[in-house]
């Protein structure tokens, strides 16, 4: 149980690392390329929703009770959600970031 909690945790804390590395990738980018600060922003918040779900499973393992369940089950539920929603919205952005550097080549 102690090796299970670990590496959620261990999730937890990657997950927000690389939140804040693509926000901070977002920011720090061009106003000349809106399309990369979009894909930047969707993939923070793929691991936002990571947090979220590994979040949730790791308050399932450490609690027990019928409200830990339904905050667990919450969490889960909206951290898949948002991870599906950005990892789709990544693939599209993804396209179409060659086409926008060679446009913006000056």
């Amino acid at each position: 149980m102690k090796t299970i909690n670990f590496f959620l945790v261990f999730f937890i804390v990657a997950s927000g690392v690389f939140y804040f590395y693509f926000k901070t990738r977002q920011f720090r980018t061009s106003q000349v390329f809106p399309i990369r600060k979009k894909m930047f922003a969707s993939k923070a918040g793929t691991f936002l929703g990571s947090l979220l779900f590994f979040f949730g499973v790791n308050q399932l393992l450490l609690f027990q009770g019928i409200a830990t369940y339904v905050v667990a089950a919450i969490f889960i539920l909206f951290g898949l959600y948002i991870i599906i929603f950005n990892m789709k919205a990544t693939k599209h952005y993804k396209q179409f970031i060659d086409e926008e550097t060679r446009l913006n080549e000056n």
